[in-house]
């Protein structure tokens, strides 16, 4: 009798979800769940701004869990989301990143899809010659390119492997969507550029930090020094009901020294720039917030940090590995000094960014420590260990918040 697999036999910590096990990061059983039940299942997954599809024909390859999907916009303006296979043999029928067709036509056998993934046509289907050819009940209607359900927001585009229960206004709910809806007002976007990162580490931390205001204090010299994103100052955390769904708020504070920052290695009083504008946001939300970092479950992370926005998608490649896809974007009214100032900024993100390239290391770090100890746990106490917003930054509780409906979803 064979042994049973590991994690069928492994189970959650009596601790909850303060106690993180080490092995949801490094078991190949844990990771092949996570994309039929978190990617592939029934949840809203980012796939791209209308902004970088704008004409009928212009496509963008995004990719969904371990799946490679194309965003085309068909010829009656509608956004369709179709997963990059051929019906025939499996082949991906779009090769390029973005760019512009009329139809999509496989590269190894020529089957041909319009932009609804219609097939349109197959060589011989009728052999040739009285030979060969397709069976006579061969239905052209019947192989299609997997079309997603499709929903957009405000210039934003998700798509979904099943049929959601809930529609995008349900899911981001109330709090959030306040939130969503504070970029993304309506207003036209134009994108600015892309970036895109290979992390040597689990898809999980990447969100993690993102929903851990404790780190910001102590591992960022820029944020600590200059105030971007400070303990000290003025913040919260907030979640939606089911914790799957986050926001990190932050007001800017002064370059001085005070009691929280004589606590912070990172802070350096006499740190300065020879060029200032990198650091010379301006106030263009409603309200006081500088930062706004929002979580949504399950991939992808809305950044405004000063004035500098993007989108950060997260593609899970296997148990230590993922792609972090950015997408830095502005407004089609923007000044021209606006959008110069946005891309100076965008200088702090990114795999070389002021601020960023710490993560890329901590997170590289993170996963070294877990896979030499995967019978470990990680202790997500800070704060306490209920799930609950937060007006403060020491903590920890929308960690506890993520895998709270992570254990649910996952059935651990």
């Amino acid at each position: 009798m064979s042994a049973q697999p590991a994690s069928a036999t492994r189970e959650w910590p009596d601790d909850g979800c303060s106690r993180v096990p080490n092995w949801i990061y490094t078991d190949p059983q844990i990771f092949a769940r996570e994309l039929e039940r978190i990617f592939g299942a029934a949840d809203w997954l980012y796939v791209c701004l209308e902004a970088e599809i704008p004409n009928p024909g212009d496509f963008k390859r995004s990719q969904l869990g371990n799946r490679d999907v194309v965003a085309v916009r068909g010829t009656d303006g509608a956004v369709n989301v179709l997963v990059n296979r051929c019906a025939h043999r499996s082949m991906q029928v779009c090769t390029a990143s973005r760019g512009s067709a009329k139809e999509f036509v496989c590269p190894y056998h020529q089957w041909t899809y319009d932009l609804a993934g219609n097939l349109l046509g197959v060589p011989f289907r009728r052999g040739y010659r009285g030979q060969g050819g397709m069976p006579a009940d061969f239905r052209t209607e019947d192989h299609g390119l997997q079309r997603l359900s499709t929903t957009q927001r405000n210039g934003v585009v998700f798509a979904s492997f099943g049929a959601p229960n809930e529609s995008l206004e349900t899911y981001l709910g109330d709090s959030m969507r306040g939130y969503f809806d504070r970029v993304f007002d309506g207003r036209d976007l134009v994108v600015l550029g892309y970036m895109r990162q290979r992390i040597p580490s689990n898809w999980k931390l990447m969100f993690e930090n993102i929903k851990d205001p404790y780190h910001a204090s102590l591992l960022h010299v820029f944020l600590v020094t200059f105030g971007l994103f400070r303990l000290d100052q003025q913040s919260a955390v907030e979640m939606d009901e089911t914790g799957r769904h986050a926001v990190l708020v932050s007001r800017r504070g002064a370059q001085e020294a005070n009691e929280a920052t004589a606590q912070m290695r990172a802070f350096k009083r006499d740190f300065a720039l020879r060029d200032p504008r990198l650091l010379d946001p301006v106030r263009e939300f409603p309200g006081d917030a500088t930062v706004v970092l929002q979580t949504l479950w399950p991939n992808l992370i809305v950044q405004q940090q000063s004035n500098t926005l993007a989108m950060r998608q997260i593609v899970p490649l296997g148990p230590h590995s993922f792609d972090l896809a950015w997408t830095f974007f502005g407004y089609a009214d923007d000044t021209p000094e606006m959008r110069q100032r946005r891309l100076r900024q965008a200088n702090l993100m990114g795999p070389a960014g002021l601020v960023s390239l710490d993560d890329s290391e901590a997170m590289l770090l993170s996963q070294a420590g877990i896979d030499t100890n995967d019978d470990e746990t990680c202790l997500v106490e800070m704060g306490g260990r209920t799930v609950g917003n937060e007006p403060h930054m020491v903590t920890e509780t929308a960690i506890r918040g993520f895998y709270q409906h992570y254990r649910s979803v996952m059935e651990l």
